[in-house]
């Protein structure tokens, strides 16, 4: 597939970086192609400046959001939550409709402190705003409850054997991103339901961020055990 991820952080680096192993044509999408390309300073979470991670993964192109989004068969959102309605809008909602929009962010609040809130939270997510906002997408929420490493790399973590969640409106739109999910090495996949469980997919992150605090890292996840 033509995949576009936009953002360029620890999360938008694995999942393009992954697809493109995976053998999938990706672009990552930025809002300044030029100025991106030309940082030196090393990622928030401590990676390597993005020119040096762009240099070695030569078969991702660097695009603008809207360039990058024309250009794709399925767009995937790892940008900031508190940014990606501005992202997507840089796009173009003409050059989103009618594909995929995989959303992986989270509507992390920082405005009080540490530990972050959500915004918006308990009667809507951030995936509806974005289905809202761009109505002829097809908004898929998943994997904003495990840590870059995961979602690319379930195997890590006891064989892979935890649980990875999708909500949203398009019953085939699911079954396309659930299969990018097998292709990543995930093999236990609930579907919520329609956009409207995002909201406890999203509020999953409070305890994520609970568990990290009292574990010292990232590299845990939520297994779903079924009763008979």
């Amino acid at each position: 597939m033509k995949i576009a991820v936009f953002g360029t952080g620890t999360v938008g680096r694995a999942l393009a970086g992954a697809f493109s192993r995976l053998g999938h044509e990706v672009a990552v999408g930025t809002r300044n192609p030029a100025e991106t390309a030309a940082r030196t300073g090393r990622g928030a979470m401590g990676g390597p400046p993005f020119a040096e991670w762009l240099a070695g993964h030569g078969d991702i192109r660097l695009d603008t959001f809207a360039a990058a989004a024309e250009r794709s068969e399925l767009v995937v959102n790892a940008t900031n939550g508190a940014a990606s309605l501005e992202a997507l809008a840089a796009a173009g909602a003409a050059n989103l409709a009618g594909k995929i929009l995989v959303d992986v962010s989270n509507p992390l609040d920082f405005s009080q402190g540490m530990p972050p809130s959500l915004n918006p939270v308990n009667t809507e997510s951030l995936g509806e705003r974005i289905q809202a906002s761009f109505p002829r997408a097809r908004v898929v929420k998943t994997l904003n409850t495990m840590n870059a490493g995961l979602m690319v790399d379930p195997a890590r973590l006891a064989g892979g054997d935890h649980t990875v969640f999708l909500s949203g409106d398009d019953a085939g739109a699911k079954s396309v991103v659930a299969g990018l999910l097998r292709e990543l090495g995930h093999r236990d996949i609930i579907d919520l339901g329609d956009m409207t469980t995002a909201r406890g997919a999203e509020m999953l992150l409070p305890l994520w961020l609970r568990l990290y605090g009292a574990l010292g890292t990232p590299d845990f996840n939520i297994k779903v055990v079924r009763g008979g």
